[in-house]
């Protein structure tokens, strides 16, 4: 099992690199054909107000000119990596519509973290909740600092046995089972029928072992909130990639991620994949 279509989110921000680097990476490790997908973004106006149309027109003809800028970094970035197989593709409009048109069709869609003060058309604040919830497809989320050369030697998997965790888990088999160490960690365990079994995390550390995962199984207590103890230990550990479950769920014109998910989302320091 492997990657065999990864779908790369592109803007014209500094971190785009960053992102379309590690993409390409990973598409060449697996085998897979890279997509890079650029928007032109959703022209908003104040409630009540309509826009002239001359300056409608010149406002998307500056949109359409940075998605192609977009694409054309793209294809200048990937042309001098070992890619055999790669494709640009430009849609108008809002971004998260269009990663959710497109994301069906991939099988890994990478992503940027959200960076408070620096949202845009293309993208904007609410797009990593909006690909989690909505995309139907594992999102790897690379954070606003730092570069990740080394990405997936190291993964730290948050078990939490609920059916995100395990939707996670085998999205994240080609990653699991090419890394060097796969950290399993169960956070304030519930022992019994009702929660993580008799030997929390013992379960799914020998699921993974089948596989051929070279796992190890750590039960830990959270001092304050999950996601900040997770983000704390993979610190420790030199952990490179966190595996998890992205919990929330969609409501009219809101998005409303979970605790450990939106603090994560927030505070990552390392790429975190994951799936709803």
């Amino acid at each position: 099992m492997s990657y065999k279509t990864i779908l790369v989110h592109l803007d014209n921000t500094d971190r785009c690199d960053t992102r379309v680097s590690l993409a390409a990476s990973l598409a060449v490790a697996q085998g897979a054909h890279l997509v890079g997908l650029a928007t032109t973004g959703r022209l908003l106006m104040p409630h009540g107000l309509e826009a002239p149309g001359v300056y409608v027109s010149a406002v998307q003809e500056v949109m359409l000119k940075e998605g192609k800028a977009a694409i054309a970094r793209f294809e200048r970035a990937v042309a001098g990596t070992p890619l055999t197989s790669f494709e640009s593709r430009m849609e108008s409009g809002d971004p998260g519509a269009a990663l959710i048109r497109h994301a069906p069709y991939a099988d890994l869609l990478v992503l940027g973290q959200s960076e408070r003060g620096k949202e845009s058309l293309t993208t904007p604040r609410e797009l990593p909740e909006t690909a989690v919830l909505n995309s139907g497809c594992p999102t790897l989320l690379v954070p606003y600092a730092g570069d990740f050369p080394q990405m997936g030697r190291r993964i730290m998997f948050l078990w939490s046995a609920t059916r995100e965790a395990a939707r996670a888990l085998r999205d994240a088999l080609p990653l699991l089972r090419a890394a060097d160490e796969v950290r399993v960690v169960v956070f304030d365990a519930r022992p019994g029928s009702g929660g993580h079994g008799e030997s929390p995390g013992s379960d799914i550390g020998l699921y993974l072992a089948r596989h051929g995962v070279k796992v190890t199984v750590n039960r830990e207590v959270s001092t304050s909130d999950v996601g900040n103890a997770a983000l704390s230990l993979a610190a420790d550990v030199g952990t490179d990639l966190i595996v998890m479950g992205g919990y929330g769920h969609s409501r009219l014109r809101e998005l409303v991620m979970g605790g450990t998910s939106r603090t994560i989302l927030e505070a990552m320091t390392v790429p975190v994949l994951m799936s709803h």
